[in-house]
């Protein structure tokens, strides 16, 4: 995450990670992320990542993340949800950045709570927007996060 922060990146925290981050102890092999597509923000987040030797899943330029054209395609004609980065050196590490947010990034980054992580304050989801991906996502996997993070909820209220 430093090198994130360190680019000027502007991201928020989703996925599995989120849900530990929340306090619900589960199993996540990836860091799934929200970043800022705004013109000239998209680029940063690869550029770092690709500055520690990730390079994309797909058969594709990791700057073409930054091409809105190249995303929309991705997303229409591909299917594609998650623009994945892996590092070949350490083939469990990986980072997926969303393609279109499930939620407007402006939104989930103003309800977005701040956490430390590794010494560095991160943005993480909302409880709400968390539960909101997980129910659109609606993997067996996202159902049971649903209900641990709907008592968390419960519980901080």
């Amino acid at each position: 995450m430093s090198a994130l922060d360190e680019s000027g990146a502007r991201f928020v925290v989703v996925g599995g990670l989120a849900v530990v981050l929340h306090g619900h102890a589960r199993l996540t092999a990836d860091v799934d992320l929200v970043v800022d597509l705004s013109p000239g923000e998209a680029i940063k987040p690869v550029a770092a990542l690709t500055r520690l030797g990730m390079v994309p899943r797909a058969p594709v330029a990791a700057r073409d993340f930054a091409d809105p054209e190249a995303r929309r395609r991705w997303s229409e004609e591909e299917g594609m949800k998650v623009f994945s980065l892996w590092d070949p050196r350490a083939p469990l590490r990986e980072v997926d950045l969303f393609v279109e947010p499930p939620i407007p990034f402006e939104d989930l980054w103003a309800r977005s709570v701040e956490v430390t992580l590794a010494g560095r304050r991160v943005r993480v989801a909302s409880l709400s927007d968390l539960i909101a991906m997980k129910r659109l996502a609606g993997r067996p996997k996202d159902l049971e996060d649903i209900a641990a993070l709907t008592a968390l909820a419960a519980r901080a209220t």
